[in-house]
Order: structure tokens, then C-alpha cells, then sequence
């Protein structure tokens, strides 16, 4: 094959890295440098160069859809068929070497795989049958520690209990889900790598024998390697493999799931004489997004160091938006995507990023009135999501009790020791009598059909939603969701699910206390605010997402934007204890992952990177003045261009762009005509109907002049403003 073929579209470097003689490689591949690219020319270049046998090359990367792509592009270079390539996830490569060792590996021929929720069902049934209390041992906490474990490389027998008796129990709970895996013949994911690593460290032969058939490992994405899979790297390379790890220590974002940036440290530790190749040319982003991600970035110690460049355009400054609140950043951003279209670009050119999931309601809101298409990447609308599906099925309980989808929801939901045999009866009580379950419950309990257990615990059930409507009759709408999803147990049940997705759940229900703050019921409307707040929830959630054909704005979290690119980015809430979190800006490690989540989110953008804050913002149920973030200081100044500069309003932010990195603020005063009416954005007034609250937008002069408030007590209302009679504070 004629070498030009493989080379033909590369650049220096990463010509210089295809071509390197064989050896221990890392490449530090930097954001839009191609490095997937490089992986992919290299196991061609092996191949058709260098003689080496599609029989001895394993490639590993993180996503199937990833393996997809990696081997058509190999065999699209090779002109044909890679059926002889290992290529494919870790735990689909662990998985077929399990299949075809399952006798060395002690499983059964026929073992099957256990999916997330099928784990969960399985330590369930362990704690019932230890007789451990499920509102204590939560399962969900449980699944959580045994995979962490796993993760590790550490079985049962490996840990100690450091006399802490919570400890020991969560010990002795993943022993026996050991032995109810071992007896029903399933493995889980992480069970998939550890078991295939723990066959090679134990059949030495075995793993002699793969050693020495795979004489090249490639491994992408390798800055997201937990400590098994980098164990299980290290293992097969052994003293002669060749390894070639491709990674970027500035784009590890994913600590929080087991993920070790200092992997790629290691690499050079664990095999001497790796060769440092740098991919630093970006072919992504204009050069000021570049230089803006660089600056950012350095503010990280222990780096391998790089610096993005491009021989492309200056481009355009990054713009930052200061908002009054979370409702005027999304007014915003919908500004700014409408002139995007306006001017000939797509919808799906737009990116739409944010720290929280919880952000995405109120900009899904402002898309959904501008009546623009969008899709959640990775994710589920707001009201789609299933902690937001069960506190709505309590408060539509508490609003009527013959709601049976509700209640089939959520009465064993935290766990209350409501069994499958207690509802069953239940059901055929309500069946035969044509009557909704709520009557069928209290039937069954007075009638004594019911086991003393599940009666008792039912009439927990009942119990508590009386309670709930009793209490929470006369109450502002916002208290009244606050109070439930308190009182249900929701948020403590979803506060013990360890993790990011955990707290992402208890954001998510904090956020709908937000979401029924801000709600106002139709002009006219006869419903109670409640039944219409829960209608308002169905009707948004049946609206549904745009098709995946369909031109539409794409909205994601931080986190599921890395591997993306987008013409228009809009990186939403860059405040302190919003971005960077509130649990990182007091941990150095933390605080670093944090600026390198920022750092992503900089460079996904490739012409045009809006950068906004807000200066109130009501997020999890509470009001929040925040500063501006960290990050946004640690931008040169010459490289912001400040959009749209407020009336009367001082905005702190951190001077550390003059050289000061003390933390210290700078704050500034930017003037702008005020309103012919004497008002201005983002003063406070009171209304005689509505009470006070803060001047969104001011539209249009004389009679036909509109103002837009927000109003404490009932959210966002739009007035005629020659008769709204709105008195300064």
C-alpha cells in the first residue's frame, strides 16, 4: 500500500506519531487535534507498514458507538474487512475473553449479564433476606459501594472493616451478592473486568498466551481510566507488548465516577522509555476561543503542559452576558439563537451547556415558548425525568386519592415494606369492587385481609398522604411542593444514591420547588394553583423532544457535551457554588476538575462562545445572589467583549485579570439610558395586586410601553405599563 494513503491528510506531528518507531507511546492529544485520527492511522500503519498482524492489535476505547467508528474508519484506510481486530469497549473486550474462558474464569457457559436495574433487584433481594431494614441499607447505596469496590479491584475478603460497624455490614452485604451472583450465574459490568483481570493475574499461561498475541495495545480516551482498567492495560502490555495510549489530562472530568487522571503519569513510570508525543494544532476553534481555553487551563498545577493553537481565523471575542436572573439568561440565549437563524444558520449549530441538570427547566421553557425545536443530549426533559415523576404523582395524590398511576408510583416509593402479595390483594379488591385503589387499601385494612405487616405499613402509606394534604392546605404553591418532596422521604431516599446522579436527583426535586415558585395559573383559570401547576407539568412534558432528523437546538450538561463540537456555544451559570460546584471550590482536586469541566465547555465552541451568569438566580427551590465564577476572571480581558452592559448595576468580579490572585473583586458601574417612564432593568417595584418584585423588560414607549416583572409571590407577569401603576422601592 502506498504510504501517501495513510498519510496524505495528517500534519507534521501527527505524521511523526503514525510513524513512530514501535515503543511505548503516549500522545497528549488536546481538544479538536485529531487524535481519534491518529489512533486509526497508526493500527493502519502497523498493518500495512510495518507487518504486523491484525491477529496481534487490541484497540480500546470507552463507547461502543466509538468501537463502531474506530473500526469502519480502519478498514475504510485498509480497503477492507478488520474481522481479526479486537476493537471494542473494556467491558465488551472482558466480556469475550469471558465467553471464551469461562471455564478458567469459574462461570457457568451460559452466564448472563446483569444490567443496572437488574443489579439492583438482586441487592434487594440480599438485604430482604439478611432482614436488614431497606430505610437504613439502601440499595441504591449499596450498588453504589460494591461497584466502587469492583472498581478498585477488591473483593469481599480484601477489605477491612476499620471498626466502623456501617462498614462492616456493606461488607458483609457485598459477599453475599457475591454468592447470589455466583448461584445464579450472572455477572454484572464491573464483575466484567475484574473477573477477566483476576483470570489472567491467576492462569499465568493464559495470560502468557495473550501477551504474546497481542504484541500492540492502544488504548483512547485513556485520561478516563479507573484504577481496574488501567490494572487491566498493564497486565495484558506486560514486559513486551507495545503500548500506544492516547489522552488528554485537561479534559479528566470524570473523577466522580472512578476515573484517575493521574493514569497518564503512571504510563510513563510503568513503561520506561515512553516516547511524549504533543497534538497541540487545533482544528475546531478559532484562535481566541484557543487562547481563552489555554489561559484557563493553566491555572491547573501538575499538568503534562500543552498549548492549543490553530492557523485558522482570530475569530470573534467571547461575549459575556451578565443577567438580572435565570429567566432573563434565557431570554438571552433565545435572542441570540433567533439571530443565528436569522442570519442563515441551523438550530442544530446551537449548543446550549450547563453545570446542573436542574438548569435546563427554565431554558427548556424559553425554547418551548419561542417555540423553537430542541433535544437533551444524553438526558430527558425536566418533567420526564423519574424523581420529578414521583413528586408529582405524591402532590396529585394529595390533590385527588383515586389517582392510580400515582399510587401504584409511589407507595412503596422511598421503600415502606409494602410487598408485591399486599398490592396484588389490593388490585383484585379494586378490580372486583370497580373502586380506585386508595378505597381498595382502606377496604382490605379495615376488612382484615391483609397480612399484619403490609397492613400496617399501608396504612403508613395513607397516613402520610392525608398528612401531607392537611398540612399543606392554604400553603403557597412553592411551600407546598417543598413540603412534599420533604415529608414524602423523596429527597432523603434520593440523597442516599451516592454520587453525581444522586445529587443531580435531589437538585432536580429542589428545582421544581423553583419551577412552582415561578408558576402563574391562567388569567381566568377555575383549577386550585395546585391542579394547575400539575396539569401545567403534563402538558410540558407531552410536548415532547424534536426528532433526531429534525433541525433543532441541542441542550446537555457539561459533562455529556465532552466529543462534541458546536458552530454556537452558550456556556449558561458561571457563578461560584454553581460552576465551579459549591462541594469544589474548597478541594484543590475538586476545584481542578471543575476548571477542566470549563475548560471543555470553552472548547466544544467553534466560531461563536457566549459565556453568561447570573446575578440573582432561584435554583434548587432557593434564591441565590451568587458571584460571578472564578473561571470567568481567569479569561484575559482582551479576549471578552461584555454584552449588553446593565443599568445602575455593580458587578463584582474577581481581578485577578490585572495579575491580582488574591480573590479579591472589581467591581464596576456601567451606565445605560434609562426607560422613558424613569424606569430601568433590574429595579425593584411594588404593585398594589401583585406585591413586589424586579423589572425584567421594558418594551415599546408611551401607551402602548410593556414591562415584564417578576414578581416575588407569582413569578413572571407582562403589564401594559400606563396602567400597572408600579411604585420604585
Amino acid at each position: 500500500m502506498n504510504p501517501t494513503h495513510l498519510t496524505a491528510d495528517l500534519n507534521e506531528t501527527q505524521l511523526a506519531v503514525v510513524t513512530a518507531p514501535t515503543g511505548p507511546i503516549l500522545v497528549l492529544a488536546g481538544a479538536g487535534s485529531g487524535k481519534t485520527r491518529v489512533l486509526v492511522h497508526r493500527v493502519a500503519w502497523l498493518i500495512s507498514h510495518e507487518g504486523v498482524s491484525p491477529h496481534a492489535v487490541l484497540a480500546v476505547t470507552f463507547t461502543n458507538k466509538a468501537a463502531g467508528e474506530m473500526r469502519g474508519r480502519i478498514e475504510s484506510l485498509l480497503g477492507g474487512p478488520s474481522g481479526t481486530l479486537w476493537i471494542g469497549t473494556f467491558h465488551g473486550l472482558a466480556h469475550r475473553l469471558l465467553r471464551l474462558h469461562w471455564r478458567e474464569a469459574g462461570l457457568p457457559q451460559t452466564f448472563q449479564i446483569l444490567d443496572s436495574d437488574d443489579q439492583l433487584r438482586v441487592v434487594k433481594k440480599v438485604v430482604r433476606a439478611m432482614e436488614l431494614d431497606e430505610t437504613r441499607w439502601s440499595p441504591k447505596e449499596l450498588v453504589y459501594f460494591i461497584n466502587a469496590q469492583k472498581d478498585e479491584g477488591r473483593r469481599p475478603k480484601m477489605l477491612a472493616d476499620e471498626g466502623d460497624q456501617t462498614r462492616q455490614v456493606m461488607i458483609k452485604v457485598y459477599a453475599a451478592y457475591e454468592e447470589a451472583c455466583r448461584r445464579a450465574g450472572v455477572v454484572d459490568f464491573a464483575e466484567l473486568l475484574l473477573r477477566s483481570f483476576e483470570l489472567w493475574r491467576d492462569q499465568p499461561d493464559l495470560l502468557a498466551h495473550y501477551q504474546h498475541r497481542f504484541g500492540h495495545v492502544l488504548v483512547d480516551e485513556f485520561q478516563d481510566t479507573n484504577a481496574i482498567q488501567y490494572q487491566w492495560v498493564r497486565l495484558l502490555a506486560g514486559p513486551k507488548s507495545i503500548p500506544f495510549v492516547v489522552g488528554d489530562d485537561d479534559q479528566s472530568i470524570y473523577g466522580w465516577r472512578g476515573a484517575r487522571v493521574e493514569n497518564i503519569h503512571k504510563y510513563q513510570r510503568d513503561f520506561p522509555g515512553t516516547t511524549v508525543f504533543r497534538l497541540e494544532q487545533n482544528y475546531r476553534s478559532t484562535a481566541t476561543i484557543l487562547n481563552a481555553a489555554n489561559t484557563l487551563i493553566a491555572n491547573n498545577s501538575g499538568r503534562m503542559g500543552k498549548t492549543l493553537w490553530t492557523d485558522g481565523a482570530r475569530g470573534e471575542p467571547i461575549r459575556l452576558y451578565a443577567a438580572f436572573n435565570e429567566r432573563d439568561e434565557a431570554d438571552f440565549v433565545i435572542t441570540q439563537i433567533r439571530e443565528w437563524i436569522r442570519q442563515g444558520g441551523k438550530r442544530e449549530e446551537c449548543g446550549i451547556l450547563y453545570r446542573s441538570n436542574a438548569q435546563s427547566r427554565v431554558l427548556e421553557e424559553a425554547l418551548l415558548v419561542a417555540r423553537i425545536p430542541y433535544r437533551v443530549y444524553g438526558g430527558q426533559r425536566f418533567f420526564e425525568r423519574a424523581e420529578i415523576k414521583d413528586a408529582l404523582a405524591y402532590l396529585r395524590l394529595v390533590s385527588s386519592r383515586i389517582d392510580d398511576a400515582s399510587f401504584e408510583r409511589v407507595v412503596n416509593l422511598p421503600t415502606r415494606g409494602i410487598g408485591a402479595k399486599t398490592l396484588e390483594t389490593v388490585r383484585d379488591y379494586a378490580r372486583a369492587q370497580g373502586c380506585a385503589l386508595w378505597q381498595a387499601s382502606a377496604a382490605t385494612i379495615a376488612g382484615g385481609t391483609l397480612g399484619p405487616k403490609g397492613a400496617q405499613s399501608l396504612h403508613g402509606f395513607l397516613t402520610l398522604i392525608e398528612r401531607l394534604a392537611k398540612e399543606t392546605s392554604g400553603m403557597p404553591l412553592h411551600e407546598q411542593v417543598d413540603k412534599v418532596i420533604h415529608l414524602s422521604g423523596l429527597i432523603d431516599h434520593y440523597r442516599k444514591e451516592k454520587g453525581e446522579r444522586g445529587e443531580a436527583r435531589v437538585e432536580n426535586l429542589e428545582e421544581l420547588v423553583s419551577a412552582a415558585n415561578g408558576y402563574s395559573p391562567e388569567e381566568g383559570s377555575d383549577l386550585a394553583p395546585l391542579e394547575s401547576f400539575l396539569a401545567h407539568a403534563v402538558l410540558e412534558s407531552g410536548e415532547g423532544q424534536a426528532n433526531e432528523w429534525e433541525d433543532s437546538v441541542q441542550m446537555m450538561t457539561l459533562h455529556s457535551a465532552k466529543g462534541l463540537e458546536f458552530p454556537l456555544v452558550f456556556l449558561c451559570g458561571l457563578e461560584d457554588g454553581l460552576f465551579p460546584h459549591q462541594r469544589s471550590v474548597n478541594d484543590i482536586g475538586g476545584l481542578e476538575e471543575e476548571r477542566r469541566l470549563a475548560y471543555v465547555g470553552v472548547t466544544r465552541a467553534m466560531r461563536r462562545l457566549y459565556i453568561s451568569y447570573a446575578e440573582q438566580r432561584r435554583l434548587h427551590g432557593i434564591d441565590q445572589f451568587g458571584m460571578p465564577s472564578r473561571f470567568i476572571a481567569e479569561i484575559p480581558a482582551e479576549l471578552i467583549e461584555e454584552v449588553r452592559p446593565r443599568v445602575q448595576v455593580s458587578r463584582p468580579l474577581y481581578s485577578s485579570r490585572s495579575g491580582d490572585t488574591s480573590g479579591s473583586r472589581d467591581t464596576r458601574k456601567i451606565e445605560e439610558p434609562s426607560h422613558s417612564s424613569g424606569l430601568r432593568l433590574g429595579q425593584r417595584v411594588r404593585h398594589k395586586k401583585f406585591g413586589d418584585g424586579v423589572i425584567l423588560r421594558l418594551d415599546g414607549q408611551g401607551q402602548g410601553a410593556q414591562v415584564e416583572v417578576n414578581f416575588e409571590r407569582l413569578g413572571r407577569k407582562v403589564l401594559m405599563l400606563a396602567y400597572a401603576n408600579l411604585e420604585p422601592i
